[in-house]
């Protein structure tokens, strides 16, 4: 199995050597926990190995994402990297994929879906980061519907050999997770006034992993994973 960096080098330890190339990965954590920094580590790790990668935000303006993780070290320069803002500004926000028509963010998770799945199609991303996945669930009405419309997602980027990274704001067990390989989870606790981080990984199919919960900084380079020590609240 080829394993996918994830461009924390602490974290890559945990998983035995990084992610498995070609699935879906669910990363899950309160707000301020890192998860956007954690999946920007993930994506510019493709760009620095030469990979096409695509990030799809639905939570932070792409101007104000930008901002912030240039703030930490984080270049978007490379054409390799494509930026989609698929933020529901005013609950309507035109997105415009290469190929295909204008979706309203707010009327449709369905042609969202589809659109990203034909832009996932007629290129080959080698990853694929959606942040967070949870807005998409606030235009359907049911989880059954909501696990119909993400299947077709799932099936493309398997098809395509793609690795995708899913990021929830949702702390309890949700249904992504059944539907995943893996799922790493970001902790974050209050201590003396003081925010104590850490990280762990709760799901990985294919291959061992490390169960303990580790400590993690963010730093003004970005995320760091201290694989070595337990993370202790």
């Amino acid at each position: 199995m080829v394993r996918v960096s994830t461009g924390v080098p602490g974290l890559d330890a945990m998983l035995n050597g990084g992610l498995i190339k070609g699935r879906v990965y669910l990363l899950k954590g309160a707000a301020g926990t890192g998860k956007t920094i954690l999946a920007m580590h993930f994506a510019m790790e493709g760009v620095k190995n030469g990979e096409d990668v695509l990030y799809i935000t639905l939570g932070e303006p792409s101007k104000q994402l930008v901002e912030n993780m240039r703030s930490i070290g984080f270049e978007f320069d490379n054409p390799r990297f494509r930026l989609v803002d698929a933020t529901p500004i005013n609950h309507v926000k035109s997105v415009v994929f290469t190929g295909s028509p204008g979706v309203e963010f707010g009327e449709s998770m369905e042609r969202l879906l589809s659109s990203v799945i034909s832009e996932v199609e007629g290129k080959d991303y080698s990853r694929v980061v959606v942040d967070p996945i949870t807005m998409m669930k606030l235009t359907v009405e049911s989880e059954l519907k909501y696990r119909k419309l993400l299947l077709p997602f799932l099936k493309a980027v398997h098809r395509k050999n793609t690795t995708v990274l899913l990021v929830s704001e949702e702390e309890r067990t949700n249904v992504e997770e059944y539907m995943v390989s893996g799922v790493i989870e970001l902790l974050r606790r209050d201590v003396n006034w003081t925010s104590i981080r850490g990280v762990r990984v709760t799901k990985f199919r294919g291959s061992a992993v490390d169960e303990n919960t580790r400590p993690l900084k963010i730093t003004s380079r970005g995320m760091v994973v201290l694989s070595d020590r337990v993370f202790r609240a």
